[in-house]
């Protein structure tokens, strides 16, 4: 399948999403969130793919929203409908971002250049955030007398703490990638030349020798249990997930480590989850 405004290539088990609109600085468009969902949504189907890492092409990550395109104004779809029902309205960005929440697969953001707005909030829902030297970001919102979107009010202040997120929030400030990382925004800062090989051997540090359902239940086990009201809940599901694993791909890990030699795990994500999975009811809008 091909793509308007990303490309979609796989290599040695990592699947590599480039933002491709280097003329306008990738800025999102509801063509490129239909783009996304609809490659991330492959990738979770297809066991060659391990790991996914977005970047930019050109020069910036993401400029933030075409705002100028029509029908895209601050990345809403308007039904089209008088008068409009203001609870039918989706922001786009959280599209993207609760996609990747559901996830089987690792998700690591190489933030190769500017990333301000949608531009930042979306690799929000991702596990790690690496950056060139040279990127800015920036939580811009209220600087255009708008709100913080694509579900980073649920995660920012989880990745980074309340205040921090706030701080952001409320300046609308842009400010270096270094600022970013010493917040605990980003994992870790590279040469722009160093980016995205480093983003590549992180991924493989998950793929190389490891089994994919363990990568996929330790994801969604992780994510899920954030919002969790008692440990009892973890306690519960991490009881079934590692009985599954146990008896499927955790034989091979237990063998493999006795007769010391390489393990060969068998079990596919696309087809092998527990039966239990998902063991969360899928919310939809409200």
């Amino acid at each position: 399948m091909s793509y308007q405004d990303i490309l979609y290539d796989v290599e040695d088990g990592i699947l590599t999403i480039t933002l491709n609109r280097p003329d306008r600085l990738n800025a999102f468009t509801i063509t490129m969130k239909s783009e996304i969902i609809d490659a991330l949504d492959r990738a979770d189907n297809d066991d060659d793919v391990r790991a996914i890492i977005f970047t930019g092409a050109g020069r910036a990550f993401c400029a933030g929203m075409e705002l100028g395109a029509e029908g895209n104004i601050f990345g809403y779809e308007i039904p089209q409908k008088e008068p409009y029902n203001i609870e039918e309205i989706r922001d786009s960005g959280g599209e993207v971002s609760l996609r990747i929440y559901d996830c089987k697969k690792p998700v690591i953001a190489a933030i190769n250049g500017p990333a301000v707005g949608v531009g930042i909030t979306m690799t929000l829902g991702m596990d790690f955030r690496l950056a060139s030297e040279k990127a800015k970001l920036g939580f811009v919102f209220s600087q255009r007398g708008l709100c913080i979107e694509a579900c980073s009010s649920w995660f920012l202040p989880r990745i980074v703490g309340v205040s921090q997120a706030l701080e952001w929030a409320y300046s609308g400030e842009v400010f270096p990638a270094q600022e970013g990382k010493d917040g605990g925004l980003i994992r870790s800062l590279h040469a722009p030349e160093d980016l995205l090989p480093a983003a590549k051997a992180l991924a493989k540090k998950f793929t190389e020798k490891t089994a994919p359902i363990s990568i996929a239940l330790n994801r969604q086990l992780m994510y899920k249990m954030m919002g969790a009201s008692h440990p009892m809940d973890a306690h519960n599901m991490d009881s079934r997930s590692i009985y599954y694993a146990s008896e499927t791909d955790g034989k091979e890990g237990v063998m493999s480590f006795l007769e010391k030699r390489a393990p060969e795990f068998k079990v596919k994500v696309s087809d092998g989850m527990p039966y239990f999975y998902p063991w969360w009811t899928p919310r939809k809008p409200e």
